[in-house]
């Protein structure tokens, strides 16, 4: 299955920023939105950066509560791993497995398409898991 299929499913909203947001500003958007991530991005189609619950644990650990006012490009990651909505299901797998990270934005000339997460690869896996198996009870009992 493509990443364009899991989107065909899931849809493709993805919640951007504004890099001079505040990390207290994207920790209220993440709980008001019920999310784990947010794209850093000036215009809302480009991703300058990903910030995670994981990259506001950080800040907090380094800097304490002071963090909470420093601005999402000082705590983003800014390396941003993306996928194309030609690759497959598996290929994003072993892209979050190899970075340790658990979204991958959807990119397609240069511009967000959609964001795919880990859940969505593991709700893949497993329907994927339960057609073969169904597969496997219809032969044996043929």
């Amino acid at each position: 299955m493509t990443v364009q299929k899991v989107l065909a499913i899931k849809g493709t909203r993805v919640v951007t920023a504004k890099p001079q947001s505040t990390v207290m500003q994207i920790t209220d958007l993440l709980r008001t939105e019920r999310i784990g991530v947010v794209i850093i991005s000036s215009d809302g189609k480009s991703a300058e950066g990903i910030l995670s619950e994981r990259d506001i644990v950080r800040a907090i650990a380094d800097k304490g509560a002071a963090s909470l006012e420093l601005t999402a490009d000082k705590v983003m990651t800014r390396e941003v791993v993306t996928c194309g909505q030609t690759d497959t299901v598996n290929s994003v797998m072993a892209k979050m497995n190899a970075g340790g990270f658990r979204h991958l934005p959807v990119v397609e000339g240069g511009e967000l398409r959609g964001l795919i997460s880990s859940t969505d690869v593991v709700r893949y896996r497993l329907e994927q898991a339960e057609s073969e198996a169904e597969h496997l009870r219809s032969y044996i009992s043929q």
